[in-house]
Parts: structure tokens; sequence; C-alpha cells
């Protein structure tokens, strides 16, 4: 097949000993086993695992400080990488991938048209390319004479050294927004390429007035649309495949003066504890084409066991959005008549549903709270509060002001009903309390979107400053308060006081940028 491209992208696979171009999923399969990448398991999804690296690696993330760009990068949560350094670890990567073996996808990021960008991923492996090829928009039939917008050059293999190249470790993800290229290598998490597609387009979208989101969204039979904020374990990916709606996308979204619109064209699940009973849609998704990471698998029957997370308990399936029953292809919807923030608060205070106002909706996005859970990570013994700004900080390259500011005009605009739902604790904090039952959430959700949330009363918490609904079909009225679901309740109120204490804390950041009635939205210490 005959490809064009500029010559930068021919530079990257000049001297390599083959190129595949554009494999079908099935090609990949067949390669990646011929090569020993992986194994197929039970259901027909190839199985791999990615050694050291089990997840994203923040700290080895860099953006090139080009002049075209240095003033447009928040650099106080970037970290630069000089051109110089760019340009000699690219050279370095081109001398190792000499007389090697490559795969390409040519693809989209972006179910929108006006929108999209064309994206080439470079791979040393096939199973690598198969992820990509089932994460990203793919075109129909075989692109030809493709010029990319974006290129990805992923090398696992290549392995920085710091002294050299300039980076914290082995491994490194160099976003260069001038010359449109992204450098991958020392990780095999295949999570990164995906990653830093959605940093490229948190930069593009946001130029053009599109807000860029990191969030799930689905759309009801009327195709009203919602859309889902959430961090890892808050439910986002869970919440929002729901048989009763249409999924639009599990994990990065647009939203542009004509609606929403899916960057991606797969999903990329957690499926620690996966079951058929909880999540039948993610359940069946996993079969030939899919990509399991990182599971444990009897080696003999090839069945995966998803509650052992002794390699990870980050493990992961990618698959195509068409791998879900009722997924809306393609993936674009109209303008959201709900957005729900999702949290998993450990500490058991938050209420686990709340309306917010427009100031308060703009004040919970720049805190993006969570909790982290004892156990969960080396050296923490009780939960402790998270704060990730805009629910992605790790994807923001401009000021997160500028992500706020857009999502308050696009509420405001099409007046956007907000809701912060907790799937965390009640009746006390994580080791006393018990998990909110997904049953009473999904119900939330469901009167949320649905609408049944609109003529119900309402009492302001005089801690969290949001709005308690005071009933909820299908969820106890009891449950609504979660001082009441607490047998001491004046170690609620210590509690809850903390952590609002922790939210005024982390959103002093903003406060000579941000309007004092966004301020002064939040949590009353």
């Amino acid at each position: 097949m005959r490809i064009e491209t500029n010559e930068r992208a021919n530079e990257i696979i000049r001297g390599v000993s083959k190129v595949y171009y554009n494999l079908s999923p099935a090609e990949l399969v067949e390669v990646a086993l011929l090569k020993k990448e992986g194994v197929l398991t039970s259901t027909g999804a190839l199985h791999v695992e990615t050694g050291k690296y089990t997840g994203r690696s923040p700290n080895d993330k860099f953006i090139v400080e080009a002049s075209t760009v240095h003033d447009d990068i928040d650099w106080n949560s970037n970290r630069p990488f000089s051109v110089e350094r760019f340009d000699k670890l690219y050279s370095r990567m081109l001398a190792y991938i000499q007389n090697r073996e490559v795969f390409v996808f040519d693809g989209f990021a972006g179910a929108d048209e006006a929108s999209r960008i064309k994206v080439r991923f470079i791979n040393e492996f096939a199973w690598q390319n198969l992820f990509v090829h089932q994460l990203f928009v793919r075109p129909e039939g075989v692109p030809e004479n493709v010029i990319p917008d974006y290129k990805v050059v992923c090398l696992p293999g290549f392995k920085a050294n710091p002294e050299i190249d300039g980076t914290n470790s082995e491994a490194f993800v160099v976003l260069n927004f001038e010359q449109q290229m992204i450098l991958i290598g020392g990780t095999h998490y295949a999570g990164e390429m995906k990653k830093s597609i959605f940093t490229i387009m948190n930069y593009i979208l946001p130029k053009k007035g599109i807000m860029s989101m990191h969030c799930s969204a689905n759309a009801g039979k009327n195709g009203d649309t919602a859309l889902f904020f959430g961090l890892s374990g808050t439910g986002k990916t869970t919440l929002s495949a729901d048989p009763a709606r249409q999924l639009i996308g599990d994990d990065e979204h647009g939203w542009s003066q004509d609606g929403i619109f899916n960057v991606e064209g797969g999903c990329y699940a957690k499926c620690i504890n996966l079951s058929r009973e909880t999540e039948p849609q993610i359940w069946e998704a996993i079969k030939f084409g899919a990509v399991l990471e990182n599971v444990s698998l009897n080696s003999d029957t090839r069945i995966v066991d998803y509650e052992d997370q002794s390699i990870t308990e980050n493990t992961r399936t990618a698959y195509p959005i068409e791998y879900i029953p009722n997924a809306l292809v393609p993936s674009i919807g109209g303008h959201p008549k709900t957005v729900v923030f999702l949290t998993a608060d450990a500490f058991g205070v938050l209420p686990p549903i709340a309306k917010l106002t427009k100031e308060q909706a703009m004040y919970h996005f720049l805190s993006g709270y969570t909790s982290k859970l004892a156990g969960t990570e080396r050296g923490i013994t009780e939960p402790q509060a998270t704060f990730s700004t805009c629910f992605g900080s790790p994807f923001l390259p401009l000021s997160p002001l500028v992500y706020a500011r857009l999502l308050g005009e696009k509420l405001e605009t099409h007046n956007t009903n907000v809701f912060l739902i907790n799937t965390g604790w009640s009746g006390g904090p994580y080791g006393v309390g018990k998990r909110m039952k997904l049953a009473y959430t999904r119900a939330m959700v469901a009167a949320a979107t649905d609408g049944k949330l609109d003529d119900v009363k309402y009492d302001l918490d005089p801690i969290f400053n949001v709005y308690v609904p005071t009933e909820c079909p299908n969820v106890p009225s009891e449950v609504l308060q979660p001082r009441n679901t607490w047998a001491d309740k004046e170690a609620y109120d210590r509690q809850a006081r903390q952590l609002a204490k922790l939210f005024i804390k982390n959103i002093t950041k903003f406060k000579d940028d941000m309007p004092e009635e966004i301020l002064v939205a939040g949590p009353k210490a």
C-alpha cells in the first residue's frame, strides 16, 4: 500500500526491515501470537502483560518547550523538555528502530468530522497496534495517501538514559506540539498512547471554543445526553454502560457548538472484580479482538480471574465501542441535559447525591475530588483525599481555568443540570461504614438523567454547601442525608468539617484568578 506522508513521518520508518500497514484486528492477533507477545483467553481476547509498568508514569511525561507554544502551556503542572533534547532522543530512537519490524495504524481522534485530527501510530509490538486500532476512531476501508496531523512513535523496548536524554527514568512520554509528534519508550503500558492523544486534544479543542472533557457519555431514548466526570474507581465507565441508554463513550469527549462527540472509537475499562452480574456489557465485550492487560490467567484453562490483583489492581481491557450492544455509532450526541460529577468519598460524609448551581459546578470541577483507600498504595493506612483538577489534571496542557470557564459557559448556554454523586461510603468511613449500594447509585443516576429530581424539595447541606434532595425514587430517604447514617453524629460532624477544610485548602491555588462567587461556592469549614 502506498502511503504519502511528510518527510519526518517517512524518516521514522525508512530504515526498518518491514512495515505492517493498517492490519486488521485478526491479522494483528495472528502476528502477536506468532511473536509470543500474548496468548488467547478462553473468551478469545488477547491477554498480555506489561511488565514493570502496569499504569501511567506521570513523572516521566514531558512537553517540549517550543517557542510557538511556550506561552500557552501551564508550566506549573507540566514538565518542560528542551527542543534539543527532543531531537537527540528522537535520533536515538531512529537508531534503535533500524532493521526492526514496525506496525502502523492510521485513524482519527474525534468522532465529529469537523473537529477530529488524523493520527498515525508507529508501534514496535503488534498487540499495541491492536490496542490503538480498537481504541481510536477507525476509518472506513483501508486508508491511503495519509498525511497525519500527529504521529505517535511508541517503542517500549527503547529505554532512555536519564544522563544522556534528560528524562527522569528509562520510561518517557514526550509531547511536541510544534512538530506534532509524541515519543514514548521504556514502558509497555498501552494507556500512555491513549492519554497522550487526549492531552493533544486538550490543547487543540479549547482553542476552537470546544470543551474537552475527561468523562463518559450516554444518551436516552429521546436523545437526552448525559455526561459522567470522575477519577478512576468512581464508576465512570460502569455507570455510563447503562442497558437503558446508548453509550456514546466511556472516557474522553468534546463539547462543541453542535453537541457532544467521543474523542475515541473504543473503551478502556478497568476490570478488577469484574462480574457478569454487575457489568454484563463489559463482561461480554471481552472477546476476540479485545485486549486484556495484566489480569491473572490460568495457563491451562486460559480462564481469567478478575478478582486477582497479584499483578496490579489496575487491570484493564480495551475493545471497540461496537462491542457494546447499545453503543451509539457514530459516537455523537446532542447538548447534555445532565452532567454528573462522580466521587468515591472514603470518609463517608459527602451526600450520595446533590444538585449544584453553575458556580458550585465550576468549584467542584476545579476540585476534582475523590479519595484513595487504605492499602491501595504503599504507605496509605487510612483514606486520603485526592484532588485532580477538572477530573484530569495529568492531561491538561493549558491552565485549568481555561477548561473551567468553558464548562461554565456551556452549562449556562444550554441550561444543563449538574449533580454531584458519591459512590463511596455511607454510615462511616472506609473500614467502618459500607460502600453505597450500586443499585441505589444507579437509581440516583436514573432519577437525575430522567428529570425525576427536577421538582423535588432540596435542603442546603450546612457544611458542604450543596443542595440535597429530600427524596429520590427507589432510594430510602434516610440514605440521602449522610449524617443520619452515622451512629455517632458528632463523629460525622468532625469528619465532615475536616474534609471541608481540605476542599478549602485545595481551592486556594485559584484564589487570584477566579471570581469570588466561585471561590465561596464550596464547602464551609
